[in-house]
């Protein structure tokens, strides 16, 4: 990908070699080494981090002098590099690697990382110990090494997270709610009880000389969380909504929430969702993406078997056709090895079978049929993991829903922490098709509120949240089973992640862990909450 596009000769470029025979490979390690040496070393090196925190493929336990090698594959690492391979079975269990020593002996060391998914490493890479459990620890003990990152992934650096910890702060509300959070946090304390003492004891002196002392500042923190809790996420009609999330009027409102695929509206807000359902709103849902590649291929045999069996029960005039699809199918799947791209009609099986549960979870959750959209934005369909770049028909198709809908009120994904990135390109199309419609001044945009979750994958950081949505312990049971409609994104759904519990189980942890901390800084005490963070364009 990036060789390709370089002037850089073919006989100069120099990479292990992961075929060589096994009875070679130590001899072949050995001579990799002496070529650097030949070369004067290395002038830079350039790196990335893995999830372990590896580099190169460097696994935790790898020495300081370790050397250019032969080294088993972490199970994280491997997860990591499978879409490479088509299936984590089809993905190698080792790898030739460079080693940390051989690293170390660059002139020059570049590390770089995006994405909110690195920013625990990188914390304990850049600030944490030297350990062989962290291997890029080790380039601490370089005298040239930089670290070139995004905010999502400096996101735990103490400068960044803490920043009263390092320096003089220019304090603003969510840096304020920040600092409270985490010093309730370190002394066990809710909010209202922290002391003056707490404060000049932990670096917030800074505070009690803005605010005269500790209750001025304890108040007003407390009160900005509480005004975050509504069950009316909709607005309260005929309410004094001054201090309330969202505003009463108009109601009701009609409200488009973007799924990027067919599940992600009642794993993020499924509790939400029934309420603004429930307080009468009228609710569209708009699936983004067909979600058919995460479908297994043992879901589109069982469908067959239905439709085949259903064809010999009611002798269906077209059961000729159907019997020839169904061996056609069969066949396919019988033959298809690891990494091999589906068929257009095995796609467009597993797309249907999705709908099908979308329409499903939506009658449970009393949403018309007529207010499910189904979108299939075309970036999306390529068969494979690796999907095409955001175009203008992804945005056009989006913008003519808004167009037909108006909505007073916008759900979209904020939760960018999906390994696999469609959902940060659906959040895109719609933020792009709002720009739009905002460059031709849309009326209806002036009336509009927009608001981003957050799904299975992580949750809004406290001082951010500004719309906290309290569940109930049957709203929750209600919710899982909307998230249980969605079969085949149960034990046998493809794309799970590191993470080893289901969807549902993830969803309910998050929400419940929203509310214990509410809980813990002495606010109301909710079975769940979901939470989210309003979006305004600029």
């Amino acid at each position: 990908m990036f060789l390709n596009h370089i002037d850089v000769d073919k006989q100069n470029i120099f990479t292990p070699d992961g075929t060589i025979a096994k009875d070679d490979i130590f001899e072949y390690c050995r001579l990799y080494e002496q070529r650097i040496e030949s070369f004067g070393g290395i002038d830079i090196a350039l790196l990335g981090i893995g999830r372990v925190g590896n580099i190169a493929f460097n696994e935790p336990g790898s020495r300081i002098n370790s050397t250019t090698r032969l080294i088993l594959l972490d199970n994280a690492s491997r997860n990591e590099v499978s879409k490479a391979f088509g299936s984590m079975e089809n993905t190698p269990v080792s790898s030739i690697t460079m080693g940390i020593s051989t690293i170390l002996g660059s002139k020059k060391v570049f590390l770089l990382a995006w994405g909110e998914e690195k920013a625990a490493m990188i914390k304990e890479c850049v600030e944490g110990s030297i350990s062989d459990t962290i291997p890029a620890s080790y380039l601490q003990t370089h005298n040239n090494a930089h670290v070139a990152i995004d905010l999502s992934a400096a996101a735990n650096l103490t400068r960044i997270q803490r920043p009263w910890l390092v320096t003089s702060c220019e304090w603003n509300d969510k840096l304020i709610r920040s600092a409270i959070v985490w010093l309730c946090q370190l002394t066990g304390k809710p909010i209202l009880k922290l002391t003056n003492k707490d404060y000049n004891e932990n670096g917030l002196s800074e505070l009690l000389a803005l605010f005269g002392s500790a209750y001025n500042v304890n108040i007003k923190i407390f009160n900005d969380l509480q005004h975050t809790i509504t069950g009316w996420p909709g607005g309260k009609p005929n309410a004094d909504d001054t201090y309330r999330p969202e505003r009463a009027k108009p109601y009701p409102k009609r409200i488009i929430i973007f799924s990027p695929h067919p599940d992600d509206d009642v794993i993020s807000m499924g509790g939400t969702l029934r309420r603004l359902v429930e307080q009468k709103h009228e609710v569209h849902v708009a699936y983004q993406t067909s979600g058919n590649i995460a479908v297994g291929d043992e879901e589109v045999t069982r469908f067959l078997h239905f439709i085949n069996g259903f064809n010999q029960i009611f002798n269906n005039s077209e059961a000729l056709v159907i019997n020839d699809k169904y061996a056609e199918i069969r066949k396919f799947l019988q033959e298809k090895k690891d990494g091999d791209m589906d068929t257009k009609d095995i796609l467009t099986i597993k797309g249907l079978i999705r709908r099908g549960e979308a329409r499903i979870a939506c009658t449970y959750n009393n949403i018309p049929l007529k207010n499910c959209h189904f979108l299939d934005l075309p970036f999306y369909e390529t068969g494979k993991i690796q999907k095409n770049p955001i175009s203008e028909a992804d945005v056009e198709i989006v913008r003519n829903l808004l167009r037909e809908v108006k909505p007073h009120q916008i759900f979209v994904a904020g939760d960018l922490a999906d390994p696999h990135g469609t959902h940060r390109v659906c959040t895109d199309a719609v933020f792009a098709a709002i720009d739009l419609e905002k460059e031709e001044g849309a009326k209806w945009l002036k009336d509009c509120r927009i608001w981003m979750y957050r799904g299975a994958w992580a949750e809004w950081e406290i001082e951010n949240i500004e719309m906290a949505v309290p569940i109930s312990p049957e709203e929750l049971r209600a919710k899982r089973n909307s998230i249980l409609k969605h079969q085949s994104q149960m034990e046998s759904a493809p794309f799970l992640g590191n993470d080893e519990r289901l969807f549902w189980q993830r969803s309910e942890d998050r929400n419940r862990a929203s509310a214990n901390l509410y809980d813990q800084l002495g606010l109301a005490s909710y079975e769940a909450m979901e939470a989210f963070v309003e979006y305004i364009p600029l």
